[in-house]
């Protein structure tokens, strides 16, 4: 068994296919075939089966697949680690991000980071909550954005910001100043699916609001063009709104309500040296 065949698993893993992978590693699509093959017949089981969409792990595959990318991220650190002795971060780091937070909090920390740590090789992916957690802990990404609370994982804040009902222009809270959140009930309502819904659903049995969830929406954009086509109102925060909202209208919400975020990682003890130095630049806003 060896280091390619281990780093040809994760990549066909993860692309979903051998061309994807042949192309991330920088290999040929035969030799990344053979690598496959070899590392079947040496442990003794089928890793990927084959079908009409494409590929998929086996149960054999899927735990080899862990242990890989296990023993992969190991091989990183011991790599890194030694660098630091002498001054040096190096090695990659896999950041992953959510989507309204990206371009809003992570784009000029990553930045600054790059500039400091040049040889750092950052790979950045974005995902809802629920997916990002499951990364960090399953060892895909070291470092990621996701919402407060996070149980289990050790985080640094990063941002705190206000969530707003969004209604059609011509909705009859429209010209509200503030809206309670017991007004958005007895009316089509958008739940998201990402890690703002136990903010909005905890508000809103405090309220007393019995929310008719209508429809479910995992991004911000495709909750904004639901109530923009009329089928129904939201909550969603204010981070990464654009400036034009176009027939959609935003308004406070009273009691106030907040959604914090955070950079996380798995745990310190288990953090490499370019993990740690981006959560060095994660100062509060």
């Amino acid at each position: 068994m060896t280091l390619t065949q281990l780093r040809v698993l994760v990549a066909v893993a993860e692309c979903g296919g051998f061309t994807a992978a042949a192309e991330l590693i920088g290999m040929s699509q035969p030799s990344v075939s053979r690598a496959v093959a070899g590392l079947e017949r040496e442990v003794g089981a089928a890793l990927f089966v084959r079908h009409a969409d494409g590929i998929a792990l086996t149960e054999a595959g899927r735990r080899a697949h862990l242990r890989a990318r296990e023993a992969l991220r190991h091989l990183d650190l011991i790599r890194a680690e030694v660098a630091e002795t002498v001054g040096e971060i190096t090695g990659p780091l896999r950041l992953a991000s959510l989507p309204s937070a990206t371009g809003t909090l992570i784009a000029r920390r990553l930045r600054a980071f790059t500039d400091r740590h040049p040889q750092v090789q950052v790979r950045l992916f974005e995902g809802v909550d629920d997916d990002i957690r499951g990364w960090l802990r399953g060892g895909a990404a070291e470092v990621g954005v996701v919402t407060l609370p996070a149980p289990g994982l050790h985080t640094v804040p990063l941002s705190t910001h206000e969530m707003v009902a969004v209604v059609p222009s011509g909705h009859r809270l429209a010209g509200r100043e503030s809206v309670h959140i017991a007004d958005l009930a007895g009316q089509p309502f958008i739940l998201t699916t990402a890690g703002c819904r136990p903010i909005i659903l905890e508000a809103a049995r405090e309220g007393d609001a019995h929310l008719d969830i209508a429809y479910q929406a995992g991004g911000q954009a495709a909750i904004l063009e639901m109530v923009a086509a009329g089928l129904g109102v939201s909550i969603v925060p204010t981070l990464g709104l654009p400036a034009d909202l176009g027939p959609v209208v935003t308004r406070p919400l009273d009691p106030p309500l907040t959604r914090s975020l955070a950079l996380a990682v798995r745990s310190l003890d288990d953090c490499g040296p370019a993990a740690r130095a981006f959560l060095d630049l994660a100062d509060p806003d």
